[in-house]
């Protein structure tokens, strides 16, 4: 005993959806199972395929490998312990497996608010300034911006993590999520944490509204230079190549915001959880789908890496 009713807590319980009758948790096992497959095997397609066709070297498509990498580390994170408290009812994590997992959320987490940024700066570059795309996009440059983009996700992951799970917790270990965040964990802790508080609502500025700031910033030079092409098919091409980004970025940044803006809000947790599979689950599938499976250049070098993987098999047998 540390003092009162404060204890040294070894491990957490993952609450998960426990609440929810059996059959239902099986339903969710197999739907979120099925999810986490097909985002998987999305974004390594594209990761394969962006690398072996060349027509996908340009520096939107280095980007948009370096998101799957980040989508597939995120869903690793999280879903695995994830399906195994619903189906082998595994609900107990170590207290250094919570502090890992939270760590690796928050990297990959700040990682994607930046990198989605520079995406947007990619297409802000490429449609407002096509001539001199090749030149400021080369491989020197967009190498600098990926790292740029993932490396601020290493101090504030190290900074959140090792302050929080510093705190005393009190003597009951249920974390009411999914995974181990920080609002469902600070809840769990025996202290005054509104220093803690106050910092994680100036680093959830920083990280969220910043990228998102430069984001909207893009997208306004975008519209403006769209609106003085001349004809509709120009101008809807161009629309095109920003459409499905927005997308993704909207339900990235708003579930974010809804939940990290208020770590210890009275919001429902079943409402957070909502929010959370959002960003956790929902997006790094919508990956895949929605910025590459409906690009025509995505489709013909799938086809194009299909046949010649079929016809090497053929000559192999």
């Amino acid at each position: 005993m540390v003092g009162g009713n404060w204890t040294r807590v070894t491990e957490f319980i993952l609450m998960s959806f426990s609440s929810l009758p059996t059959e239902i948790q099986l339903l969710l096992f197999l739907t979120f199972l099925i999810i986490y497959l097909a985002t998987l095997i999305g974004n390594s397609l594209i990761i394969l395929v962006t690398l072996a066709d060349p027509m996908l070297h340009s520096p939107m498509y280095f980007f948009l490998r370096n998101l799957s990498f980040l989508e597939i580390g995120f869903n690793l994170v999280v879903v695995p312990k994830m399906l195994g408290t619903l189906l082998a009812r595994d609900t107990t994590i170590s207290f250094s497996g919570c502090a890992t997992q939270m760590y690796f959320l928050f990297f990959f987490g700040v990682a994607e608010c930046f990198l989605l940024a520079t995406m947007a700066y990619d297409r802000y570059v490429a449609i407002c300034t096509p001539l001199h795309y090749p030149v400021i996009m080369n491989q020197k440059k967009r190498a600098k911006l990926a790292v740029v983009s993932w490396f601020p996700g290493f101090p504030v992951a190290t900074v959140q993590t090792t302050w929080l799970f510093s705190f005393p917790f009190c003597d009951t270990n249920k974390v009411n999520h999914f995974f181990c965040d920080s609002p469902p964990v600070l809840r769990l802790v025996c202290a005054d944490t509104t220093l803690f508080e106050v910092y994680a609502i100036i680093g959830t500025i920083l990280v969220i509204m910043i990228p998102c700031l430069l984001i909207l910033c893009s997208y306004f030079h975008i519209a403006a230079a769209v609106l003085k092409i001349p004809s509709a098919k120009g101008k809807q091409k161009a629309f095109s190549t920003c459409s499905s980004h927005l997308l993704v970025v909207s339900i990235f940044y708003i579930s974010l915001s809804l939940t990290y803006f208020r770590p210890k809000s009275n919001n429902s947790p079943e409402s957070k959880k909502l929010l959370s599979l959002s960003y956790t689950i929902v997006t790094p599938m919508l990956n895949p789908i929605i910025y590459s499976l409906r690009n025509k250049e995505v489709k013909n070098a799938l086809s194009r890496t299909f046949h010649k993987a079929l016809g090497l098999r053929h000559y192999i047998s």
